[in-house]
């Protein structure tokens, strides 16, 4: 057996090659660091070359604030950085890079070259680099700024550059990450050449909107809504996608805390909280989302790569974005009003319509008058199937369209000046009761049902005193609820809304989304949940016939729902089919 290992220190050129490991993986995290560089720098225009999925070359050239002799030989030494002095730095970091580590750690496993000049200085700089050992330093006429020469990656790491995948698949990271740090960065120009191929020239001085149209186009826009809202200190501002425009996963979620591409997994649970009744499972919506607060609230020195951070007050964080995200999708109730409300009274309606305009002008169908969704000016409102003045609720998603029928027992089939639009009446009549629930719920004026017998449900320890913390709210939710010795409680009374359901199983949900959420966003979870179950019992069944003007009231309420694209549990209440896509079907475009 041989004897115990003696301890001894690395070389230096192997302590370099550890670290850049933990920095340097593929081209990608190259081009990650360096863009970081650039834009601390205080760049407004970069440009990206790439040659051969980056295995060969890597260079970003900038115009920011540059460097002099003496910063440029320590910025490629290991731990020199101008972004912090002392340790109390690194709690309030408000820069992308901090460490100190890339430029050495890049240069350690690449043959490097690096060329620089601050704006006052008539001549540059230019350091020359292989394998980590310094081959050149000279006198360099270059323009203001900083250019970063990355060539033959893990040249003298052969173990590592087998682990490179093929030209194709480090390109796909690499334009990921160029995309990342354009959106993050709109205001700053970028352009990324290929093979010395232009792929992407994006202006300078834009907002996110121009980035996200110049990068996924019209289409992707028109499906967005704009998310703006502030608690405190905190802004959550951007772009959130509605249902239609989700994805298998979330390759198409992107978040950027205080200008860094980064992620938290409570922003996944917020996401998850915002859109559970908008999608179902296994859909993951489209986001753009900028989240903005003080860099001594985040705790950005948690990943290897900076790719993930940890936040101070995270109850806070997630209720903002929960919060956020609800008022942008148009999901948060409205406060109701002092009138009484009609079985399929509405809330707001979002302030943009997700169907094209429609347009009033159209006969009827069949036996079907049209369906106004409001009177034009000076026009007194259409009558009704019985011959009374129909309500005229405020713009949905069509301002007109007529009712052609049910189709299969089920579908309701109505037109548009732009195109067919089938509904489904059990979804759509689930997304009605649902946002009437709701709203009940949010305003603490729900009407409360007597048992005929109470009942008495014992909980675990655990359960039980996550349950006794929110007694009140319980309460005001129209639970007849009391404590009844140890770990049981009393149920005598329960929402009208929720029609016949276990007290003891409700008791339970409670518990278990109060350990999952935190108090206020675990109990409206479970709220909306026990609400979308009481909806679908209480909703049109799928085979119902429904009469004309079951149909027409049908559409009234769900046209003016805050959300009247899906069910609670994320199904689709209508499909949309364009003239434009008929056409084509038919060979007449």
């Amino acid at each position: 057996m041989p004897g115990p290992a003696h301890i001894r220190l690395l070389s230096d050129e192997v302590i370099n090659k550890i670290a850049a490991g933990e920095v340097v993986d593929r081209p990608a995290s190259v081009l990650k660091e360096l863009l970081e560089n650039a834009l601390d720098a205080g760049a407004t225009r970069v440009t990206v070359e790439i040659v051969a999925g980056g295995r060969k070359m890597i260079a970003v050239s900038d115009d920011g604030g540059g460097m002099d002799r003496d910063d440029a030989l320590l910025s490629i030494e290991r731990h020199a950085t101008s972004k912090i002095r002392d340790v109390d730095d690194i709690e309030d970091v408000a820069t992308l890079g901090f460490r100190g580590e890339a430029l050495a750690a890049i240069a350690a496993v690449s043959q490097f070259t690096l060329t620089t000049r601050t704006a006052a200085a008539e001549g540059g700089t230019e350091i020359t680099v292989a394998g980590g050992k310094i081959r050149d330093v000279r006198d360099e006429g270059c323009p203001a700024g900083t250019r970063v020469q990355v060539r033959n990656l893990f040249f003298n790491v052969p173990a590592r550059r087998k682990f490179l995948r093929s030209e194709q698949t480090e390109l796909s990271h690499v334009r990921q990450v160029f995309l990342l740090y354009a959106l993050s960065h709109p205001a700053v120009g970028l352009a990324l050449r290929v093979d010395e191929r232009e792929v992407w020239r994006l202006a300078a001085g834009a907002t996110l909107n121009d980035r996200l149209l110049e990068l996924f186009g019209p289409g992707t826009i028109s499906q967005l809504r704009p998310v703006d809202f502030r608690a405190g200190e905190l802004w959550l501002h951007g772009y959130a996608g509605i249902p239609s425009l989700s994805r298998g996963d979330r390759s198409d979620q992107y978040f950027f805390i205080n200008g860094r591409p980064a992620g938290a997994p409570l922003l996944h649970f917020a996401l998850s909280e915002a859109y559970h009744t908008l999608l179902p499972r296994g859909r993951y919506p489209v986001l753009y989302l900028f989240l903005e607060l003080p860099p001594g609230q985040v705790d950005v020195n948690v990943h290897p790569a900076k790719k993930e951070v940890r936040f101070r007050n995270t109850g806070a964080v997630r209720d903002a974005v929960i919060e956020g995200l609800r008022r942008a999708l148009g999901t948060t109730p409205a406060a109701p009003e002092a009138a009484p409300i009609h079985p399929l009274a509405s809330v707001a309606p979002p302030a943009e319509a997700w169907l094209p305009a429609i347009r009033r002008d159209q006969p009827p169908a069949f036996a079907y008058p049209r369906l106004p969704m409001a009177p034009a000016e000076g026009e007194a409102p259409a009558p009704g199937p019985s011959g009374s003045p129909a309500a005229a609720p405020a713009a949905g998603p069509w301002a007109w369209c007529r009712v052609l029928g049910q189709v299969g027992g089920l579908y309701v089939v109505m037109e548009t000046p732009d195109g067919v639009v089938l509904m489904d009446p059990h979804a759509a009549h689930e997304r009605v009761l649902f946002e009437r629930f709701m709203k009940e719920v949010t305003a603490h004026r729900v009407n409360s049902q007597g048992l005929l017998a109470p009942e008495t449900v014992a909980l675990l320890p655990q359960d039980a005193r996550r349950v006794r913390e929110q007694l009140d709210l319980l309460r005001d939710m129209g639970f007849g609820l009391s404590e009844f010795g140890a770990d049981t409680f009393l149920v005598d009374a329960l929402p009208v809304c929720l029609g016949n359901v276990s007290a003891a199983a409700l008791l339970a949900e409670v518990a278990d989304t109060l350990e999952r959420a935190g108090a206020r966003g675990g109990t409206e979870r479970w709220a909306e949940e026990a609400v979308a179950q009481a909806s679908c019992k209480a909703a049109v069944k799928a085979r119902d016939q429904l009469a004309p003007e079951e149909i027409e009231e049908l559409v009234r309420a769900l046209a003016a729902t805050g959300m009247p694209y899906t069910c609670p549990h994320g199904r689709p209440t209508v499909i949309f089919m364009s003239f434009g896509e008929l056409h084509r079907k038919f060979g007449r475009a």
